[in-house]
């Protein structure tokens, strides 16, 4: 793969919001990048690379936009702000209209995790699932074991919201999970469970975290 700040930013979720910024920051921003890579080389595979593109980009980026002026509350704002615009969960809405949604998920998650992972995941499936319900844990996972020693798990936090947002108000189908990593949990929980009737028609979705 190739692991240049300039290729990682351009997957990154902050493609669109990266060239509004200045070439000083845009420069600065891949300098870091430069550091942060070699600091984290040993997550630097092929399994990892669009991982690798959210974190480093957003550790450069945040510490960036505070060395250009911003405060940190102003520097996390923009940077969560930005990676969340980026998404559109109307995609998954609609496909979770069909019946064959869950059954679908039960197949394509683990094996799009199993191929996007790289070094420092794991994770337990669960193959006895009844036909309305699939979960899995997320037992390890790089975003903490990078974040986290650095104090900067708030980052990893706000991927976490990015879930909330993706599968958070899915037709028919509660998202469940009560704890990440990245917000002190000892694992990250996902739960999907399929309804016959929408939100609010005899069940009220889960307060996810």
């Amino acid at each position: 793969m190739n692991y240049t700040p300039e290729k990682l930013v351009a997957v990154s979720r902050y493609q669109n919001y990266f060239p509004m910024l200045s070439k000083e920051i845009q420069n600065d921003t891949y300098m870091r990048m430069h550091e942060l890579l070699e600091e984290e080389k040993e997550y630097c595979d092929k399994g990892n690379y669009k991982h690798m593109a959210q974190i480093l980009t957003s550790i450069a980026l945040y510490e960036t936009l505070q060395k250009h002026g911003k405060s940190e509350a102003e520097a996390y704002k923009t940077v969560s702000e930005e990676m969340w615009k980026f998404l559109d969960p109307s995609k998954m809405q609609k496909l979770a209209k069909m019946r064959f949604f869950l059954p679908l998920m039960k197949k394509i998650v683990p094996f799009g995790f199993r191929k996007g992972s790289g070094t420092g995941w794991r994770y337990t499936w669960h193959e006895n699932d009844p036909k309305n319900e699939f979960h899995f844990e997320c037992n390890e996972c790089i975003y903490e074991k990078i974040l986290k020693p650095r104090g900067l798990l708030k980052l990893g936090a706000m991927c976490c919201r990015a879930d909330l947002i993706n599968y958070g108000s899915l037709p028919y189908t509660d998202f469940i999970r009560t704890q990440t990593l990245c917000q002190g949990g000892t694992l990250c929980d996902f739960r999907f469970v399929r309804h016959e009737t929408d939100a609010g028609e005899g069940w009220q979705r889960s307060r996810s975290i």
